[in-house]
């Protein structure tokens, strides 16, 4: 019983997924790794603000059909699938007047990765200061379903944020 609670104790940042193999590759290799690709990072800004009223598990599980259609998503919500659109203008714009989508997202950051090291998921927030500024500058710009909140999971799913626990072994595995 002591190895099992160890084993479990080792693997507490895996708590939110364990036992779903699509969750766990997300987490052992997406997640809070830096992914610099404009179209990585815009594919998540979809997904994200897909997840809006969902639970991330549903959309990571629809992934490959939305990858499948990505122009063509099939989302019951008109007005996230109108989103994707609208967003896919405002980032042509952004990358227009930054040169990159990557560099107008790490300039919120001063192109350094934000890094909590939690100690227990518990600590792990929900928004941040980059997070409601990001998202408060993305809807000026245009970008739809950016709050806080959601915000502050895309900068998780794009490694600008590592929220993994200090002994999670998949802290310092970067894209």
């Amino acid at each position: 019983h002591i190895v099992v609670y160890m084993e479990r104790e080792k693997n507490r940042c895996r708590a939110w997924y364990e036992g779903d193999p699509i969750l766990e590759e997300y987490h052992d290799n997406e997640w809070c790794k830096v992914n610099h690709d404009d179209n990585f990072q815009f594919e998540m800004l979809c997904l994200e603000g897909a997840s809006v009223g969902l639970s991330w598990k549903t959309i990571l599980h629809k992934r490959a059909n939305y990858r499948a259609a990505f122009h063509d998503f099939q989302i019951r919500n008109r007005s996230k699938i109108f989103s994707v659109r609208k967003n896919a203008q405002a980032v042509k714009k952004i990358q227009a007047q930054y040169g990159s989508f990557d560099a107008y997202l790490w300039h919120f950051t001063e192109n350094n990765v934000l890094d909590g090291h939690w100690k227990t998921v518990e600590q792990i927030p929900t928004v941040s200061d980059v997070s409601r500024n990001m998202a408060l500058d993305m809807k000026k710009k245009g970008i739809a379903f950016v709050g806080p909140v959601i915000t502050y999971s895309f900068l998780q799913s794009i490694g600008m944020v590592n929220d993994h626990l200090e002994d999670c072994k998949y802290r310092d595995h970067y894209i």
